[in-house]
């Protein structure tokens, strides 16, 4: 990888984790940092910002899958999500942030990708997570089970593990990690 080439960082976890939150911190705060907004099929929730997702439709969805236009997609307990092939800003880097089974693809695809795994502090607290955004109980049920399977698949890909306890320490230890893979870039050591 050359020193000027823009470095991709993967936000990844399961639901309820808290990715969107970190991530929108994160760009707020590094101005280095573009966000490659997903998109996905599945409604937008109450409350939830407009452009949280790119919210489309699934024949919309599958005639840019046809045209090649994703970096990874998938089908998500029912709905697509899939990262659009990325084009930042000159000078920046591209953070993600995906499900287990997309990041899985972008390593794949880039394996010089850092993938940052995050975990929510218990089950119990990833569950009032998700009630707490308006997601139903069947639904939380799910993600909940869903979680239990990605968790040792995340951990295996990841380059880093950090558990979302307090969102503060969480950004500062992103960020520090961030800058460190910046770093050994410009320095031309391995990740």
């Amino acid at each position: 990888m050359r020193a000027d080439e823009p470095l991709i960082f993967i936000v990844s976890g399961p639901g309820g984790v808290g990715k969107g939150t970190i991530v929108e911190a994160l760009v707020r705060r590094d101005p280095r940092l573009w966000l490659s907004r997903s998109w996905t099929t599945r409604g937008q929730r109450p409350g939830e910002r407009d452009d949280a997702y790119v919210f489309t439709t699934r024949e919309a969805f599958e005639a840019r899958i046809a045209a090649g236009g994703f970096l990874e997609w998938t089908d998500f307990l029912g709905n697509y999500y899939g990262t659009p092939t990325p084009d930042p800003r000159p000078g920046s880097d591209t953070v993600l942030e995906i499900e287990v089974d997309g990041a899985r693809q972008v390593k794949a695809l880039h394996p010089e990708a850092t993938l940052i795994f995050v975990l929510p502090p218990s089950r119990e607290e990833q569950a009032r997570r998700l009630r707490g955004r308006g997601d139903p109980d069947d639904k939380v049920d799910e993600r909940v089970r869903k979680a239990e399977e990605e968790e040792p698949v995340g951990r295996a890909l990841a380059d880093h593990v950090v558990v979302n306890d307090e969102l503060e320490r969480t950004v500062a230890e992103m960020l520090e990690i961030i800058e460190h893979h910046r770093g050994r870039a410009h320095h031309g050591a391995p990740a």
